[in-house]
């Protein structure tokens, strides 16, 4: 059953990637269809300015630039939006309104627009609308039913009126415009699903690099940083504290008496044990702090913008904490820690580290299960 659940989150996470990367593609591939519908209606009413009506060229006009307004807003507000809110759920419905409201504009003065005498201008007309159509299909491939919808609105209204005229060649051009309209149609079923999968590839490529990364910097037993990733991190985070004056202690920890546990109990007990020391260290430290296992039942925590004071603090939340741990047949666990502070004549992290080292032997040597400080 677990398996499964995580096999669905899976899905459902990568189909949510999905869904945002085609909203993305929508927007980047129709910015500029916004202008571009306009200035193709001002094309036509100007090739065809003797044929048309010009009171409705100019309520044409007029629809189409608040439509044109209604869709600039929209691009403007999606693309100055946080990254994290450019959500589907939020921008979908908004595009398709203001894309209905331009395409039936669109189609809608066509068929107002087109002269029932003059088959010049008719042909004119359904050239644009076959030209808008054509460019349906490079904006909104993402959305399968965008592009149908748009295409439908833009061209079927001319379409349906030239193919109930009387003259033979109308009808021709009308049936030649739906064999079109329906080649287009399934090339755009074909486009849309080639984009879904290269998304899909993409996100699940970019999961499993990270899930590789990831495995790459975590202990499998713990789940905390490995030593090698610590010892990473911590240089980084210790070169930022030197270089900003910020406080900066490192703790040791070595489990007490942990080979009596692996002789006496075995050493899935001991793995048991390892597992909750990780979830406890886990639990009491910060996210920013840096929590690794160095090796065996050896712990290390650096952290970050933390006075002594703070750090001691911390290791006695984490002793408590550890009085809590139990699992059987072990009981009783223990730990000795060492912590030391930053100073100003530390030459590196390693001299830091060793300082918080020797104040772990000092705690061994001093009985164990207690936290010493580092001193001179």
């Amino acid at each position: 059953m677990g398996s499964i659940r995580l096999g669905y989150e899976h899905e459902v996470f990568i189909a949510n990637q999905v869904r945002s990367d085609r909203l993305h593609q929508l927007f980047r591939q129709s910015m500029f269809a916004v202008l571009g519908s306009f200035v193709a209606a001002g094309i036509l009413s100007w090739l065809c300015w003797d044929a048309f009506n010009h009171r409705i060229i100019a309520a044409w006009l007029v629809l189409l630039s608040i439509t044109t307004l209604l869709r600039t807003t929209l691009f403007v507000a999606y693309f100055r939006c946080p990254q994290p809110e450019r959500t589907p759920q939020r921008w979908e419905r908004r595009y398709w309104v203001t894309l209905l409201l331009s395409a039936g504009t669109w189609g809608g003065g066509e068929w107002a627009l087109i002269p029932a005498h003059d088959p010049q201008s008719q042909l004119v007309v359904i050239l644009f609308a076959v030209g808008m159509s054509v460019s349906a299909v490079s904006c909104y491939s993402a959305y399968r039913n965008m592009t149908l919808a748009s295409i439908a609105l833009v061209l079927l209204p001319c379409t349906l009126w030239l193919l109930v005229q009387p003259s033979t060649l109308q009808v021709g051009v009308a049936i030649a415009v739906l064999v079109f309209a329906s080649f287009v149609a399934g090339a755009t079923h074909k486009l849309s699903e080639a984009l879904e999968a290269a998304f899909r590839l993409t996100r699940e490529m970019e999961q499993a690099h990270n899930l590789s990364a990831h495995a790459a910097q975590t202990d499998e037993l713990t789940g905390l940083k490995n030593r090698r990733a610590f010892y990473e991190q911590a240089q980084r985070l210790y070169q930022h504290c030197q270089v900003n004056r910020l406080p900066l202690c490192a703790v040791m920890l070595d489990m007490d008496h942990f080979k009596h546990i692996n002789d006496w109990h075995g050493h899935q007990a001991g793995d048991q044990v390892l597992r909750q020391m990780g979830r406890v260290i886990n639990e009491t430290f910060r996210d920013s702090d840096i929590c690794g296992r160095l090796g065996g039942e050896e712990f290390a925590i650096m952290l970050a913008d933390t006075t002594l004071e703070a750090a001691l603090e911390a290791a006695g939340r984490l002793c408590e904490s550890m009085t809590r741990m139990h699992t059987e047949p072990v009981k009783g666990v223990t730990a000795s820690l060492g912590i030391a502070a930053m100073r100003s004549g530390d030459s590196d992290l390693h001299h830091l580290m060793n300082n918080a080292d020797k104040a772990l032997y000092r705690a061994k040597a001093d009985g164990r299960n207690q936290v010493v400080v580092f001193s001179v």
